[in-house]
């Protein structure tokens, strides 16, 4: 079997060309080969994502070169599959539509019928999900969900009926503990993975409520499950959210919206991290986030969001999915 960017790194270390290659690569760089259990069943071409610019695509490229005489195989199309219609006729928003988990989602979404209003803050990112998706029905709307203007374009643009609401946009913290956390991380932090969902969530609401229907699928993290996934103001934030996720459900369940949070666990996405990281609370986390059974693509997680989100979650309100490969049972 030839290994391609596409085979998995299980399949990568079980083969005798390939193992010795990717070991060798960690070696190179002093990293402990061990850091790949969680990984096993991801393609070897995630690992550009989730290096977030430290391995670049030529390194991929060459070592498929390698497992090959110096080839890149030609690679069979993957099987088509035929697209369900379980958004057809809908206007669904997604935020964070520009990457990682949002794009997943917003594509699926589009493929199985739905309308997108696919928001982001990444404008460059938003235009290029639309070029490359030239069939779906996808309106971009570029802007800062921090700000009201923000939320009232996204609102606008999706107009009368909005059947579902993704709140998929989100940052991550510094790891601080408590007693490091300073201002400027705790008001970002909150403002854009809990305020502005919130009042995301305020604006599409009345919508939903008029029209007797909706779904609205906030997603938390395993940080809103434990308290050893992240920082201080992250883990808040993820645990707020879920309040807000429980709260609209018991609210608005007995008028025909349903409510519900999936909580992802380690997903490879690539997703920046700030430049300057708590070294106590980084330490501290370390040996908790190695423990993580096993690591997720953004496409999977958006299989779980838009089960929830779609009418194939008809007879679930106020749930929290963990869809986090295992890890909160831990």
């Amino acid at each position: 079997m030839a290994l391609t960017a596409h085979s998995t790194i299980g399949e990568w270390l079980d083969h005798p060309t390939g193992g010795p290659l990717i070991r060798g690569l960690f070696e190179q760089t002093g990293a402990d080969p061990a850091l790949l259990t969680p990984v096993l069943g991801l393609p070897l071409q995630q690992l550009v994502a989730m290096s977030q610019g430290a391995m670049p695509q030529s390194v991929v490229d060459d070592l498929v070169r390698a497992a090959n005489g110096g080839e890149l195989p030609v690679e069979d199309a993957p099987a088509e599959v035929p697209a369900s219609a379980r958004f057809a006729g809908k206007t669904v928003i997604v935020t964070g539509a520009a990457s990682g988990i949002g794009r997943a989602t917003a594509e699926r979404i589009a493929r199985e019928g739905g309308r997108v209003i696919a928001s982001d803050i990444a404008a460059e990112k938003l235009d290029a999900l639309k070029a490359e998706n030239p069939d779906a029905d996808i309106v971009t709307v570029a802007g800062d969900l921090t700000k009201s203007e923000a939320i009232d374009a996204v609102v606008a643009a999706a107009g009368d009926r909005i059947d579902g609401f993704a709140n998929v946009a989100g940052i991550n913290d510094d790891f601080s503990p408590a007693g490091e956390t300073t201002d400027a991380v705790w008001d970002r932090v909150i403002a854009i993975n809990l305020t502005a969902p919130f009042r995301l969530m305020r604006a599409v609401l009345p919508i939903m409520e008029k029209a007797g229907r909706g779904s609205v699928l906030n997603v938390s993290s395993e940080a809103g499950l434990r308290g050893n996934a992240s920082g201080n103001a992250y883990t808040a934030s993820k645990h707020g959210i879920i309040g807000v996720t429980k709260s609209a459900a018991f609210m608005y369940g007995p008028k025909g919206i349903r409510v519900n949070s999936v909580a992802p666990g380690g997903v490879a996405t690539g997703i920046p991290m700030p430049p300057h990281m708590s070294e106590y609370g980084s330490a501290r986390l370390a040996p908790f986030q190695q423990a993580i059974p096993t690591v997720a693509t953004a496409e999977q997680l958006a299989a779980s969001i838009t089960f929830l989100l779609s009418d194939d979650g008809v007879n679930i309100n106020g749930a929290i999915l963990a869809s986090d490969g295992g890890w909160s049972v831990q």
